[in-house]
């Protein structure tokens, strides 16, 4: 099983190597912009140390909008950063499920992803899995509550789209850890990839606020029973002090 850390840092590769990490993700970009990215600086020292990579989309994306103005550019973002991420190896890339705005049909966004991948599979499909992942709060999000995670999957399950598991989001969204890979694979059959991050906040809180392993409102053994029954790679998404602290851990949980 591999483990390892989401990096914000310019030398990916030297933060790998400081937190002993098999695995790695990161922005090609600023996260809060809708530019082109471009292939990173060490991407090809990343392949060579034999590092497993994952690649973030920018925040603003949110394929499920029902507005042009946000939900063209991130179809557009997307594809962009699937193409660049295929390019230096990435494994997958990751993108949250995105929401429509209150007094709106749900069921808009849940089309609204079946086209995204309706399109691009009339191109070839995509160079590399698109990883939905599980969000913390909202209403009317794709992808909080397990309900409308299944009915979501029911619009792109034949494409081919990934899951990627939030535990910090999924505890913040009100939904159980214990028994959660079950049922997750109920839904999706598949979790390519475990985004395992503690909470600063109460169960059912719906604020996505990450915390170290230890140190955080998530019992450690839960999370550590989380990644045991998942059997996916492992990225922390916590406080970057405590990321070395957070894989050693784990690491001596699962006896590797």
């Amino acid at each position: 099983m591999s483990i390892g850390a989401h990096i914000h840092a310019e030398d990916v590769l030297g933060g790998a190597l400081e937190r002993k990490a098999d695995v790695v993700q990161f922005f090609l970009g600023d996260p809060q912009s809708w530019k082109a990215p471009k292939p990173h600086p060490q991407a090809d020292a990343l392949q060579e140390a034999g590092l497993t990579v994952y690649v973030h989309s920018p925040y603003p994306v949110n394929i499920a909008s029902t507005n042009n103005r946000i939900r063209i550019p991130s179809r557009k973002t997307v594809t962009q950063h699937a193409e660049v991420a295929a390019k230096i190896g990435a494994a997958g890339l990751i993108v949250h499920g995105g929401h429509v705005t209150r007094g709106e049909d749900p069921a808009e966004g849940l089309v609204n992803w079946r086209k995204f991948f309706e399109r691009q599979a009339t191109e070839g499909g995509f160079p590399l899995p698109i990883l939905i992942e599980n969000t913390a709060g909202g209403d009317n999000a794709m992808a909080r509550a397990f309900d409308m995670l299944a009915r979501l999957w029911d619009e792109v399950a034949e494409f081919g789209a990934g899951f990627c598991l939030d535990t910090c989001h999924a505890f913040a969204a009100g939904e159980d850890l214990d028994g959660i890979v079950d049922r997750i694979m109920a839904i999706t059959g598949r979790i390519d990839l475990v985004h395992l991050n503690s909470s600063r906040d109460e169960f059912g809180s719906w604020r996505d606020r990450h915390a170290n392993i230890e140190a955080g409102t998530i019992a450690a053994e839960q999370l550590v029973a989380v990644v045991e029954a998942a059997g996916a790679p492992v990225v922390v998404e916590t406080p970057a002090g405590g990321q070395a602290g957070d894989i050693a851990f784990l690491r001596a949980a699962l006896g590797r």
